[in-house]
């Protein structure tokens, strides 16, 4: 791997996403890492140029604990709001039932559970809810914290794995590589072309393709139109600043993310997430050349 071939060192610490925007922003860390592109007002808190440098992209999906239920369970955005909004409460409401014919679902409250730290995942999700439900957009809206109006809190991704794990029919959303090695049974999503799609990297390919990715790549894979697309997916990003004070390290930062979207793609898939498509890296090309330090550019 890139650590081990350059002797490079990498200090990596699982804090969520608002963590990492935060210690970016004030500059305690060398570069950020998360799942919620950073705000305007946030980059204008930032003292320099931010770069958001996509990695891999990945899924949100709905887990859950039901006794003899296991995965492909069908909700719609319209369905997942309400209960998120504590409007659907049991397991067996005609509104699940409708979309699940022939399941016997137990006539059981659910119990909600959901980040309690800042989350890019809280974000692609909420993106999600805000697009299908209006409700969801004008009572609750989107980011990395958001006012839950019902559950429990969980922090990280294995939070909330855990607790939906430990808590018999308990609902909870986490990225898929989550759900997938913890075991966790999680549902198919209805797209915006009326399809109930199961998470997977194939259509996680498919949710990006159909995205129109802007300039800076800020942009959430959400209800999109492709018809074989998973709804609510985005990239993981690393934040660095385009003008690298240390000469030393902004070599080492911006030769390690070169590496990453280059020969770093392979370990995306085993690790369940989806690789870069090659026009999207010719892309990330040019925007890596442009980082420079004490003026220059650091890559040739």
């Amino acid at each position: 791997m890139y650590a081990q071939d350059k002797g490079v060192r990498i200090n990596y610490q699982s804090i969520g996403s608002g963590g990492g925007i935060r210690q970016f922003i004030a500059k305690t860390v060398d570069f950020g890492a998360t799942d919620a592109p950073m705000t305007d007002e946030q980059i204008r808190q930032a003292d320099g140029r931010v770069l958001h440098i996509p990695t891999v992209a990945g899924a949100v999906v709905p887990v859950y604990n039901l006794e003899g239920v296991g995965s492909g369970l069908n909700f719609t955005g319209e369905v997942l709001a309400d209960i998120f909004l504590g409007k659907i409460t049991r397991w067996d409401d005609p509104r699940i039932r409708r979309w699940n014919p022939g399941l016997r679902l137990p006539p059981a409250e659910i119990v909600v559970v959901h980040r309690s730290d800042g989350s890019g995942t809280t974000n692609i999700f909420t993106n999600y809810l805000s697009k299908v439900s209006a409700e969801w957009k004008k009572r609750v809206g989107e980011g990395t914290s958001v006012e839950w109006p019902t559950g429990l809190g969980g922090k990280g991704n294995e939070g909330v794995a855990g607790l939906v794990r430990q808590t018999p029919n308990a609902l909870g959303y986490v990225e898929l590589a989550y759900a997938l090695t913890n075991w966790l049974s999680f549902g198919n999503v209805r797209n915006r072309s009326g399809q109930f799609v199961r998470a997977s990297l194939s259509t996680i390919t498919r949710a990006m393709a159909s995205a129109r990715i802007p300039e800076d790549y800020r942009v959430f894979f959400t209800d999109p139109p492709g018809q074989d697309a998973y709804p609510i997916a985005g990239f993981t990003w690393i934040l660095i600043y385009g003008e690298q004070s240390d000469s030393v390290k902004g070599k080492a930062l911006v030769e390690f993310l070169w590496w990453a979207i280059h020969e770093g793609q392979r370990y995306a898939p085993p690790l369940l997430y989806a690789p870069l498509p090659k026009n999207l890296v010719r892309r990330l090309e040019g925007t890596l050349r442009s980082v420079t330090t004490g003026g220059r550019p650091i890559l040739p």
